[in-house]
C-alpha cells in the first residue's frame, strides 16, 4: 500500500494526511504494510514532501516579500537540493489580510537558491507557486548578483511595480557557480510572461492587484523583459513567452534567465522523492489533496500521481476534502474512485476543522472497499 498524497490546504499537511489515511487503514487491517511518500507539485509544501523522504532540512535568515527577515528552509540530500519559493516570498510570508501586488519581491527566493549553492548543491529543483510576488524574478535575480538600474543610475524600488523605471539591467555580476549547476524549474503552470494569459493577468488579483494594478505590472514586466533583452540578446525574448516564464509572478521568467530547464513540478518531484521503486512495491496506491477539480488534472500532484501509476497498471484511489470532478473525469485520469471527506461531514467549516479525524473513517472505508 503506498499513500502518495498532497495536502489538504489549510487543514492538513501532506505527512499529516499520510499518517491520518495510515491510522484508519490499520484500523480495519491491523499490521497493513503502508509505505508513505507526501507529494507535492512545485508549491508550497514542497521542501516539506522532500524531508518526509530523507532529505535533510536546512533553514537560513532570508528576506520576505516586504523586506522582512523570515526564516525558510530548502532540502539537501547529496548534491541534490529542493528550494521552494513559497519558503521566502510566498503568500503566508505577508501579514494576515496584506497583499502587496505591486512592491513585493522575490529577494528572498534568491538568498535561498544562493544558500543552496554555498551547501554545495549541483542539482537545483526550484519550486515555484504560492508566491506574493510579481516582480519576474528581479528580486530573485538581484540577491544573485544582477543590478536593475533607473536612469540615474540608482537600483529600482522592488517590487513588479517598481520595473517600470528601469533603464538598464547588468547581470555581469551573476554567480558564476549558477553555470555548473542543473538548474529545474518546478511549477504546474505554463503561463507566458505578460499578456491576457501573462502572470499579472491570471494570477495578479489573487495576490490582491486590482484591474489598474494588473495593466500597471503587465506594462513593467513587458518593459523589463525589453530592458533585459537589451542586455542578453534575442534569446531572452524568447524566454517571455515560453512556457513557465509567468509562474509565480514571473520569477519562471527570472530562472530561465538563469539556464533554468522547465519541467512539470509533480513529475520531477516524483523522481527526486523515488516514486517509481515505491510504485513497485505497491497493490494500491492512494493519492489526494483538498480539493479535486478540473485544477488536479492540468498538472497537479493527485494527476501525476495517477498517470505515473496507471503506466504501472496499479490501481489508484484518491481523498480529498472536496470533490468537484464526475466519475467519468476521474476514470480518465486514472482515479478509480474518490473518497471525499464532504461526503461524511457536509458542514465544510466543520470539515476543515476537523479534517483529521473525519480522513481516518474515510480511510476506513477504502479498506473495506478495497482491501477485504
Amino acid at each position: 500500500m503506498l499513500i502518495a498524497a498532497d495536502k489538504f490546504k489549510g487543514s492538513l499537511t501532506a505527512v499529516q494526511v499520510a499518517e491520518r489515511v495510515t491510522a484508519g487503514l490499520r484500523r480495519i487491517v491491523p499490521g497493513l504494510d503502508v509505505e508513505a511518500l507526501p507529494v507535492a507539485d512545485g508549491g508550497d509544501g514542497t521542501v516539506a514532501a522532500a524531508v518526509a523522504a530523507g532529505f535533510e532540512r536546512h533553514e537560513r535568515e532570508v528576506a520576505g516579500p516586504l523586506g522582512q527577515e523570515v526564516t525558510a528552509a530548502f532540502a539537501l540530500r547529496d548534491d541534490t537540493a529542493v528550494v521552494e519559493m513559497a519558503e521566502a516570498s510566498g503568500l503566508q510570508r505577508l501579514p494576515r489580510g496584506v497583499f502587496a501586488p505591486l512592491t513585493a519581491s522575490t529577494y528572498g527566493s534568491g538568498e535561498l537558491l544562493r544558500a543552496a549553492l554555498d551547501a554545495g548543491a549541483r542539482t537545483i529543483v526550484f519550486g515555484v507557486g504560492g508566491s506574493a510576488t510579481t516582480d519576474g524574478g528581479a528580486g530573485m535575480l538581484s540577491a544573485l548578483g544582477a543590478r536593475f538600474l533607473d536612469e540615474d543610475g540608482e537600483p529600482v524600488p522592488p517590487g513588479g511595480g517598481g520595473l517600470a523605471g528601469l533603464a538598464r539591467a547588468d547581470l555581469s555580476g551573476l554567480d558564476p557557480r549558477l553555470a555548473a549547476v542543473d538548474l529545474i524549474l518546478a511549477s504546474d503552470v505554463d503561463n507566458p510572461l505578460t499578456g491576457p494569459k501573462g502572470a499579472p493577468a491570471v494570477y495578479g488579483p489573487q495576490k490582491g492587484a486590482s484591474p489598474d494594478d494588473v495593466a500597471a505590472l503587465d506594462e513593467a514586466l513587458s518593459h523589463f523583459a525589453k530592458v533585459v533583452e537589451a542586455e542578453a540578446g534575442p534569446r531572452a525574448a524568447g524566454y517571455a513567452t515560453a512556457p513557465g516564464a509567468g509562474a509565480a509572478g514571473g520569477i519562471g521568467y527570472g530562472a530561465l534567465l538563469l539556464g533554468a530547464r522547465f519541467r512539470p513540478g509533480i513529475e520531477i518531484m516524483l523522481d527526486v522523492l523515488g516514486f517509481t521503486p515505491a510504485l513497485e512495491r505497491a497493490s494500491l496506491v492512494i493519492t489526494g489533496e483538498g480539493s479535486l477539480d478540473e485544477q488536479t488534472l492540468h498538472g497537479k500532484a493527485p494527476a501525476g500521481v495517477a498517470a505515473a501509476a496507471r503506466a504501472a497498471d496499479k490501481e489508484v484511489v484518491a481523498v480529498c476534502g472536496r470533490l468537484a470532478l464526475p466519475p467519468a473525469a476521474l476514470g480518465r485520469a486514472g482515479i478509480r474512485r474518490a473518497y471525499p471527506l464532504t461526503e461524511l461531514e457536509p458542514d465544510v467549516v466543520k470539515c476543515i476543522a476537523d479534517a483529521g479525524p473525519i480522513l481516518e473513517r474515510v480511510a476506513e472505508q477504502i479498506a473495506r472497499d478495497f482491501l477485504r
